[in-house]
């Protein structure tokens, strides 16, 4: 039998979320929501991250908060370097013209992001309040992107939040072949280098699988945030040499 419809609980700017536990059920219409309200200020986004939580709406909905019961993470000590990737690595390495860059135009990324919507989805869910809102946490230091470059254009990204040592991934694009996978392989190895032990990737995917991704439940996820999230933040820095450690992947 589905379950009985939960309420929804509506957030006044500056409320508390309620506990994670309190999520709509799997048998429910939206599996993982959680609240719908307050405002998308970097006090609130912060807060909802440390708790494992996440804003996901389209255009004309109020906010809508997110607690999955199970959640998307990849281990980074276990990424899959394929074949085809490990050898994109080495042609891009011997490439005139190419580099990756951190930070270097955030805004850019995710509005890359936004024009990308994700395939079985009509329009987007990173709206131009979204859009400002992780640049305004960019500038704090909490979004951070990495960016594919070839010839003086940015070819592919992605973005994500840090929180102590806890990384939520949050979307990327591509406009070249294996340009995403470079990105998020230069991100895998800048937390191998600073001792981040894995990225929050939010919803299962057939291609974050393929990577070494897997499922979590909530409380394990909850127990990890608890862990992390208060440790000092590494600094967002890349090394010159890309990939020293991923390459060492099996």
């Amino acid at each position: 039998m589905p379950e009985p419809q939960a309420t929804l609980t509506w957030l006044e700017p500056g409320d508390p979320f309620p506990p994670v536990d309190h999520a709509w059920g799997p048998h429910t219409s939206a599996p993982g929501l959680l609240a719908a309200g307050a405002d998308l200020s970097p006090d609130t986004l912060a807060q909802a991250y440390r708790q494992g939580i996440f804003p996901w709406y389209s255009a004309g909905q109020p906010i809508l908060w997110w607690s999955p019961p199970a959640r998307m993470v990849l281990p980074v000590a276990e990424f899959r370097l394929r074949r085809s990737l490990r050898q994109a690595m080495q042609q891009f390495r011997r490439q005139p013209g190419c580099e990756i860059r951190f930070d270097h135009d955030f805004e850019a990324v995710i509005r890359a992001c936004s024009a990308a919507p994700r395939a079985g989805q009509q329009g987007t869910w990173i709206t131009e309040d979204m859009i400002q809102a992780y640049v305004r946490l960019h500038r704090l230091g909490l979004a951070h992107s990495v960016e594919t470059w070839i010839d003086g254009r940015l070819a592919a990204g992605l973005y994500a939040i840090q929180i102590g040592q806890a990384v939520f991934g949050e979307s990327m694009f591509t406009r070249v072949t294996d340009g995403s996978k470079l990105a998020l392989a230069t991100l895998v190895d800048w937390c191998l280098a600073v001792g981040v032990e894995a990225i929050d990737c939010q919803q299962n995917t057939r291609h974050l699988a393929s990577l070494g991704a897997r499922e979590v439940d909530r409380a394990e996820f909850s127990q990890w945030l608890q862990r992390v999230t208060p440790m000092p933040a590494p600094a967002w820095t890349l090394n010159s040499v890309y990939w020293n450690h991923v390459s060492r992947l099996r």
